[in-house]
């Protein structure tokens, strides 16, 4: 055997066995939170969901709360991204609206534990993360804002309190597209789209008004 040429197979293959390990204790973790709750779940309920073994979990994770930051990182940089590259290409206003709200209550719907967990947790949460949930989810927005009153698609006003405004809509509206995902999962998709163009349609019918008043 070429035992040059077999190396890179074998890193190859210890890569991706590292993956797979990793990916099924988070899917673990993610079913015992979601049927025990955070704090009712340990570490051993979690390991006895997948096909490894005790230790092999500490070769991943110290502690529950790292596994709970691991969910919750990329949870927070798949929507992040969405988010931010769906609102760049946004052609009117009602489209960078519509896209902002609609990327975070599909990633909500489609993963309500996580998006439920960050809110029961709000101390553990700053005290990784050093903000809370909508805070982190919405990180980008202000900046986001900022460019699409330069581009004309939003008026031009306080960009701090169209920020707070589009926090202030989605902040309740995400936990209850969360709870109504988890009580009919075959809906998520059209529950995300509903509570968007909910979302949407309330804010557009102020921003004419918004739009009137002195800058």
């Amino acid at each position: 055997m070429d035992m040059l040429n077999s190396k890179p197979e074998t890193t190859g293959k210890r890569a991706l066995n590292r993956r797979r390990n990793r990916r099924a204790i988070l899917e673990a973790a993610r079913d015992c939170f979601q049927e025990n709750g955070y704090d009712n779940t340990s570490i051993r309920d979690i390991v006895r969901k997948t096909n490894l073994a005790s230790g092999t979990f500490y070769n991943y994770f110290s502690s529950k709360q790292d596994i709970f930051a691991a969910l919750l990182t990329d949870f927070l940089s798949s929507l992040n991204d969405d988010i931010s590259s769906r609102r760049n290409a946004a052609s009117s206003t009602k489209e960078l609206i519509f896209s902002t709200y609609h990327a975070l209550y599909r990633a909500t719907a489609k993963d309500p534990v996580i998006y439920e967990l960050a809110h029961q947790n709000q101390r553990a949460l700053r005290n990784l993360f050093g903000s809370d949930i909508l805070g982190l989810t919405l990180l980008s927005l202000e900046q986001d804002v900022r460019t699409a009153i330069e581009r004309g698609l939003l008026p031009e006003t306080d960009p701090e309190y169209l920020c707070a405004t589009f926090f202030g809509v989605a902040y309740d509206m995400s936990l209850l597209v969360a709870r109504k995902a988890r009580s009919c999962p075959n809906g998520i998709h059209d529950e995300a789209e509903r509570a968007a163009k909910f979302s949407t349609d309330l804010f557009l019918g102020g921003l004419p008004a918004l739009a009137a008043l002195p800058s």
